[in-house]
């Protein structure tokens, strides 16, 4: 009974956050349909996510679920940058291995609406010991957003502090201890992880861990789960609308969030 007791006070204490962060007193509710955060994986060109870290979006939603009060789709979808359906939601993860394809015009194209409409972008390096994909992704959207630039966020952003209260970002790896982002209006909009973030995250339908952080281990784990559940946050206490009209009142509401 104790147990049960102190996971209802979990879930309490979530809301609470979640209202407190967003500054609303209702569950956010500007995810497509549902109002739920689903972690979409971005298809570009020809290339999709590697086997064993496709578990990854589902076991982030699943712990947004078990540690805040937010709704969160347990089997996230993928959707193609050049696809209508990009609109739909404000939130797609951008992941690879090494460097990505060109984007092609139809891409660049929708991924500026999607930005500029307040969408918000993670790019994950599954392999920062190389680091191409992150540098390669960078170079592409510096032709989405040519206005642009990344740059370091650390402690003091409103995404390291939206649930938990996170010093370093992590992941798979520690190869950078701050996120990189586009900042636009205030607001974080294109996030950059040196860290493997969904390495961090994936497990298989055993419970196997396919992937162990390093140095940290399971402890390194936890805080990478902890940096998810934070973006997912950050991402839920946005509004997103379909006009692009409603853009300038977007960054202006994030923007008054930021440090």
């Amino acid at each position: 009974m104790a147990r049960r007791r102190h996971r209802l006070t979990r879930r309490e204490l979530g809301a609470a956050a979640l209202a407190f962060v967003c500054g609303v007193s209702e569950r956010a509710s500007a995810f497509g349909e549902e109002g739920a955060f689903n972690p979409r994986l971005l298809i570009t060109g020809t290339r999709e996510l590697e086997r064993r870290r496709r578990s990854a979006p589902g076991r982030w939603a699943l712990e947004v679920v078990r540690r805040t009060s937010a709704p969160a789709r347990l089997s996230p979808s993928t959707v193609r940058a050049d696809a209508p359906e990009l609109f739909a939601e404000p939130f797609a993860v951008w992941a690879g291995a090494k460097a990505p394809e060109p984007l092609t015009q139809r891409e660049v194209t929708g991924l500026r609406r999607f930005l500029a409409l307040g969408g918000i972008l993670f790019v994950d390096d599954l392999e920062p010991s190389d680091g191409s994909f992150v540098k390669g992704a960078k170079e592409q959207i510096a032709r989405v957003l040519p206005d642009g630039s990344p740059i370091a966020i650390g402690e003091d952003n409103v995404v390291f502090r939206s649930f938990y209260l996170l010093r370093k970002a992590t992941g798979r790896v520690q190869k950078e201890s701050k996120l990189e982002a586009i900042v636009r209006g205030g607001m974080a909009q294109v996030l950059f992880s040196s860290n493997d973030l969904l390495g961090a995250l994936a497990r298989d339908p055993g419970g196997v861990h396919p992937f162990e952080p390093s140095p940290g281990g399971e402890a390194q784990r936890e805080q990478a789960i902890r940096l998810a559940v934070n973006l997912a946050m950050f991402v839920l206490c946005s509004n997103y609308k379909d006009d692009q009209v409603h853009a300038p009142f977007l960054m202006r509401r994030r923007g008054s969030e930021a440090p």
